[in-house]
């Protein structure tokens, strides 16, 4: 037995608000971009021109993510017969790969801005930069958090996770700008100059692993890698059955493509089981399909019965 994605409203109601989300965030986030990379330029920091700078690349990211949006929210064609699941890993491992470039730029940036002595601050515009934007990306954190405990969405989630990068490399600016503002005309005062690149070389340091992982988990779906907790849940779940029902065998197949999971079981029935007809086989579907779970739009389950182990 096959389960497609058969209850079409749902999926295109819960992609129409992913869509609203995702679109509403491209615009924040081009106005977060356009404000860092002016304030920076003006404030002569460059640990904001790199805000300014991540928080384009995530409007350029989140682009495609809108783009795949709409691509899972079309029908399924003769072409693409199992939708468009493939290409949601693909874009976050576009986007963590760039994310990491940045932050590695960044800190090249960052060394070499030490190296050279330092640079002057323009301190009361960068403070008022970093609280304004600070406040601006925690609140939009939270929100879309909020809301994608509804959708469900790896896209919206890859987003808001960015957006909470964003917060806390703001938050990090407004702190360095402060102990810098704290050290004015005390013996310290000589390390104002560090503090922009110095502030800016910590904050890649810390960032870099999230999308490092991003990356790696995009790369297991691209590659169709079983996730160990989904393959050790069936392999319960097909050993119990057998010893209630007897099999002879099975074999199942599992892996798990953006938010498509796609499982595939076969079972060699005894001599016992021929004659039991279409709905006990029914009722063994049922209960493996209740057990497995995540029952939605995007699980593709197929459960098969036979008495020649040659089509396992």
């Amino acid at each position: 037995m096959t389960t497609a994605p058969v209850d079409i409203q749902q999926k295109l109601h819960s992609t129409e608000i992913e869509q609203k989300i995702l679109k509403r965030s491209i615009y924040c986030t081009l106005f977060i971009a356009s404000a860092g990379i002016v304030f920076g330029i003006v404030c002569g920091s460059m640990s904001i021109v790199f805000d300014g700078m991540f928080s384009a690349l995530d409007a350029g990211m989140c682009s495609l993510s809108l783009l795949v949006s709409r691509l899972l929210g079309q029908p399924y064609s003769r072409r693409f017969q199992y939708g468009f699941w493939h290409v949601e890993p693909l874009v976050l491992a576009f986007n963590g790969s760039l994310l990491t470039l940045l932050c590695l730029y960044a800190f090249v940036n960052a060394i070499k801005g030490i190296a050279d002595g330092g640079r002057e601050l323009e301190l009361g515009w960068a403070m008022v930069y970093a609280v304004t934007v600070s406040i601006f990306c925690f609140t939009l954190y939270f929100k879309q958090r909020r809301l994608n405990k509804k959708v469900q969405s790896e896209l919206i989630a890859l987003d808001t996770k960015s957006w909470l990068m964003s917060a806390c490399i703001s938050s990090a600016l407004l702190v360095a700008f402060i102990l810098t503002w704290l050290m004015e005309g005390t013996r310290y005062e000589y390390l104002n100059v560090y503090t922009d690149p110095f502030a800016l070389a910590v904050l890649t340091l810390v960032l870099i692993p999230i999308p490092i992982q991003t990356v790696r988990a995009a790369v297991k779906e691209v590659l169709q890698m079983a996730p160990d907790s989904l393959d050790c849940k069936i392999e319960s779940i097909m050993a119990q059955l057998t010893l209630e029902y007897g099999f002879l065998d099975y074999s199942n197949y599992a892996t798990r493509m953006g938010r498509g999971l796609f499982i595939e079981i076969h079972i060699v029935i005894p001599e016992s089981m021929e004659d039991s007809g279409i709905y006990k086989f029914d009722q063994i579907r049922d209960k493996i399909a209740d057990a497995i779970g995540e029952d939605s739009p995007h699980r593709w389950l197929t459960i098969s019965f036979t008495q020649d182990p040659k089509w396992l």
